[in-house]
């Protein structure tokens, strides 16, 4: 029997996954932004990424009591219709930036960036078991790590790009306080609608079937679903979190001492580590034969993306080479932790939750370099979590796969919750000791990589 080709169609959604990517990574410049135009505290800054990580669970919530009653949406509509009303929403969102700056509004910014939340929910919840089921399932956790590898670089290259436009470009070109998010916003509500109508021009394959549409909370039988939940939200919270509050970090005397714009640039180096690791893991967990081979196209993959995100650094700041030798380093680190993780997906998940524990606390009792370097570094073990996470948890769920995935993306309400944790520590103990916050998700992750993902059912 011939053998499906789904490459046309996996390029079409990893798409998606770059673009969502960028624009969650501009949360991160627009916190310190919007602290600074409405004199905000950490905690009441943190509050752009409750509004729009708060959004993953009400929609996702939503999702599953429609799912719960009247059986799956997406199982009904089909992957590219959700895909597509996903973009739409997401379009509506972003457009609304324009009349929150217009009436110099937080209130109606957190609003919008509920909206972006809500559309990009419908997004995740479509597409990543999409990508998932293009292929056999023994590599699904491959293809999930090269779709999130181009997430990354979205997420990397967002920071760059959305701190410059917003710090620099248009406030150099006479826009004041909350103006100079106007235009970017607006280039994003045309892009998601730009992909939203060459998704419905394209050709995807069908992975649904109305006599399988199954009613009841069947997804919640699973145990390793429920413990795959957790470990969603642990993640979600603490790599968002960190994030959040790495300009600020970055801006403290005892540090780095650098300006926003300077700190933006060091953060892309924090989310381009993800960058790194997912296509490392998409190489690590894939069904290449021979190892030899597998470890020289991770070296070179290695070496390559490393020079892509520093030409993108170098670009907008000029930084010169030698001020991020130790990022080489972490690289080097983390390919001795993919070799530990044998090329199995919970043992890997193990090895890298334990590295970024080590990493916080290496950053949480040190200065200067050295903590800057440690943090910036756990982003390269964020990497492989989400897609590990996900596909271990929706293993096994059958015709529950859609539910399951909406329950995950529930979880995403971490990204809303750990970093106001976070917030107020920081506001009360001081932004370096704050980072202490992250440590305890990323033990539960250890957790789940070693017993948590095994397959068992609830009496649920």
């Amino acid at each position: 029997m011939k053998k499906k080709n789904y490459t046309v169609p996996f390029v079409i959604v990893t798409g998606l996954f770059f673009m969502w990517g960028f624009i969650t990574s501009m949360n991160d410049i627009l916190i310190p932004y919007l602290k600074e135009v409405f004199e905000l505290t950490h905690f009441k800054a943190m509050l752009v990424q409750f509004a729009f990580f708060g959004a993953y669970f009400i929609g996702s919530l939503f999702y599953f009591f429609i799912s719960a009653r009247m059986g799956d949406p997406i199982n009904r509509m089909g992957y590219k219709n959700g895909i597509i009303y996903g973009l739409l929403l997401s379009a509506l969102g972003t457009s609304l930036f324009y009349p929150a700056a217009q009436l110099v509004s937080y209130g109606f910014f957190l609003s919008a960036l509920f909206v972006l939340g809500l559309g990009f929910t419908l997004l995740q919840i479509a597409a990543n078991p999409y990508v998932a089921i293009l292929g056999n399932q023994e590599s699904a956790s491959s293809r999930l790590n090269l779709s999130q590898g181009f997430n990354s670089f979205g997420t990397t290259i967002g920071p760059l790009i959305g701190g410059y436009l917003i710090f620099k470009y248009f406030v150099g070109a006479d826009f004041v306080g909350a103006d100079s998010v106007k235009i970017p916003y607006l280039i994003f509500a045309g892009i998601f609608l730009l992909m939203a109508v060459l998704i419905k021009l394209s050709h995807l394959p069908r992975f649904f079937n109305k006599e399988d549409i199954e009613k009841g909370t069947g997804a919640l039988r699973f145990r390793h679903l429920l413990l795959g939940m957790v470990a969603i939200f642990m993640y979600v919270g603490a790599e968002v979190s960190i994030g959040s509050i790495m300009v600020s970090f970055l801006g403290l005397e005892n540090i780095a001492g650098f300006s926003k714009e300077e700190a933006s640039t060091y953060l892309a180096f924090y989310w381009g580590g993800l960058m790194i690791g997912r296509f490392l893991g998409a190489l690590s967990l894939s069904e290449m034969k021979g190892s030899g081979l597998k470890l020289l196209y991770m070296a070179l993959s290695a070496v390559i993306l490393f020079f892509v995100i520093y030409l993108a650094a170098f670009l907008k700041s000029g930084i010169d080479i030698m001020d991020i030798w130790p990022f080489g380093i972490i690289i080097l680190v983390n390919f001795i932790a993919f070799h530990l993780g044998k090329s199995m997906p919970g043992k890997t998940l193990l090895v890298f939750s334990l590295m970024a524990v080590l990493l916080l606390l290496i950053a949480v009792s040190t200065n200067g370099y050295v903590a800057m370097w440690t943090l910036i570094g756990v982003g390269i073990f964020n990497s492989i979590m989400w897609p590990n996470i996900f596909t271990l948890s929706i293993s096994g769920l059958g015709k529950y796969t859609s539910q399951g995935s909406s329950l995950l993306v529930m979880m995403i309400l971490g990204g809303a919750i750990i970093p106001v944790i976070q917030g107020a520590i920081a506001d009360a103990y001081g932004v370096h000791l704050s980072f202490i916050v992250p440590v305890i998700p990323y033990l539960y992750i250890a957790f789940f990589g070693w017993k948590g993902h095994k397959q068992k059912k609830t009496g649920l």
